[in-house]
């Protein structure tokens, strides 16, 4: 039994149920500072903003107390602040809380893909996608229990507080084999010569894959039910199911990932994925007929569920030191470059909707989610010509 790798997949797991938790009883936080759709949408702006500032600072503090100390930290705290959100009486309340609650799920977040990487590293095996398969799986029971308490009525505070006591349990089980050890104090350069992230065409490119996939995904998971209803004159009910088969694929494909990036490499993993995604995305888009968008969401969900890990693995690898420690600075910066993917891609297709339609969005959205392959194209060359090259020192 790989106590590691267990370790790190229940932290993901966790860091998706605390998502899961919340996110979806934001009707009941609405209905509670009296906020109707549009100041709630910003409002709930505090938890994309909190993520992005966390990835500006997240690096600097695995380097001072490890991943490890960073997942028990940041973990704690972000399994006990939403139960601020039971308290909060204002909409400025509320995206204060949500604000810190992204600071926290964010540090998380780049810490158990440093770990993640850790696990890879010394198990030689790519194996992150099965890791955010962990999150997702998490986020479904997450969702699952908020559905339960929202059924049988129990309020904001207690359902929190009891999702807190679970998380902070399941932390306290598993700390002790998760990976993380802090940087050692060694003067040797990363890859490239010690070129800083920003300086680096490879990490940008990386991030584009991971920026696409983002966009792709969180737009996904906010309009597809929009589409079904109406573009193809779907019941609410109906049009939930298509995110479903989105989710669940991507579940499905997640722990198959391993073995597909070792089948095809990860450059040709990205490409196919990229190019299934598209399909499905184009086909629920542009197909007049109403079940075409279930397989087509299900291709996207197959399509897109290894872009983002891997495209963080790769980042890791590429800031890897001889001593086999290094990758922090790069997966942070690849991870914020992300997470604007999912802060502006949502509102910036609601607005190419309103300006032509959803159809016209959803083609956007399928050729961003095409945009991955040759990105991750590119991005496989502009790593062997750092190789080869050997940057100088940024």
């Amino acid at each position: 039994m790989d106590r590691q790798k267990i370790a790190v997949f229940v932290v993901f797991a966790l860091n998706g149920g605390v998502y899961g938790s919340w996110a979806t009883r934001v009707p009941a936080l609405a209905d509670q500072v009296h906020a109707g759709p549009g100041a709630i949408g910003l409002a709930l702006l505090g938890a994309s903003a909190g993520m992005v500032l966390s990835t500006t600072f997240s690096a600097k503090l695995m380097a001072r107390i490890g991943a490890r100390g960073v997942m028990i930290i940041a973990g704690a705290a972000s399994a006990v602040i939403p139960i601020l959100l039971g308290v909060a009486g204002t909409v400025p309340m509320v995206w204060l809380v949500l604000f810190a609650l992204g600071v926290g799920v964010g540090l998380v977040d780049v810490a158990m893909n440093m770990g993640a990487v850790l696990v890879e590293r010394r198990t030689g095996r790519a194996i992150m996608p099965v890791f955010h398969a962990g999150f997702s799986l998490g986020g479904l029971l997450g969702s699952g229990g908020s559905a339960f308490a929202a059924a049988h009525g129990l309020d904001l505070t207690p359902h929190l507080a009891i999702v807190a006591a679970v998380e902070l349990a399941i932390l306290v089980a598993v700390v002790r084999w998760v990976p993380g050890e802090s940087q050692p104090q060694s003067a040797e350069p990363a890859p490239a010569g010690g070129a800083i992230p920003f300086r680096r065409i490879a990490l940008w490119l990386l991030a584009g894959v991971a920026l696409c996939s983002a966009i792709a995904e969180g737009a996904t998971a906010d309009w597809s039910a929009m589409l079904l209803v109406k573009v193809h004159g779907m019941t609410e009910g109906a049009a939930a199911l298509a995110f479903s088969a989105f989710s669940v694929t991507m579940i499905a494909a997640r722990l198959g990932g391993a073995w597909l990036q070792r089948l095809f490499g990860p450059t040709k993993t990205l490409a196919l994925g990229a190019a299934i995604a598209g399909a499905g995305l184009l086909a629920a888009a542009l197909i007049p007929v109403a079940w075409v968008a279930y397989p087509g969401f299900a291709l996207a969900g197959l399509g897109l569920a290894g872009s983002f890990p891997i495209a963080l693995s790769l980042a890791g690898e590429a800031g890897k030191r001889s001593d086999g420690s290094g990758g922090e600075r790069e997966i942070a910066f690849v991870t914020g470059i992300a997470y604007t993917g999912f802060l502006a891609g949502p509102p910036a297709i609601g607005a190419i909707a309103e300006l032509t339609s959803l159809s016209v969005s959803f083609v956007v959205i399928g050729l961003v989610g095409a945009c991955i392959a040759p990105a991750a194209l590119l991005a496989h060359r502009a790593r062997l010509r750092e190789r080869a090259l050997h940057l100088p020192v940024g």
